[in-house]
């Protein structure tokens, strides 16, 4: 088993009962874990693979899997902005599957 299949296998029942679920596109969804593990292992934690970090963990925090904007995320487009966290309606096809915008604010970002 990979280090991405291990990572998808522990949070899977954890964020289920919260009402998150991976996105059922496996291959993505793989490409995201492994991008979470290239990051724990570059700096040191998790940090979302679809956004810059600076390598600080105090100035990454709200960008630390899963993310201080996944939960409004979710909540308006059924999924977060990377699309590993999912609703289960988008899951299923009953909600559209919207672009979703950047929350962060851009004085975080490093660009």
């Amino acid at each position: 088993m990979t280090e991405a299949e291990k990572l998808y296998e522990r949070l899977k029942p954890l964020q289920e009962k919260k009402g998150y679920f991976f996105n059922k596109d496996m291959e993505l969804t793989t490409a995201l874990l492994e991008g979470l593990l290239t990051n724990r292992d570059r700096y040191g934690y998790m940090c979302c693979p679809c956004r810059l970090a600076s390598g600080d963990r105090e100035a990454d925090r709200d960008i630390c899997c899963p993310c201080d904007y996944r939960e409004a995320d979710v909540a308006e487009f059924g999924s977060c902005y990377c699309n590993l966290y999912v609703s289960k309606e988008w899951n299923e096809g009953k909600i559209p599957h919207e672009y979703v915008p950047e929350r962060r604010p851009p004085e975080k970002s490093v660009y």
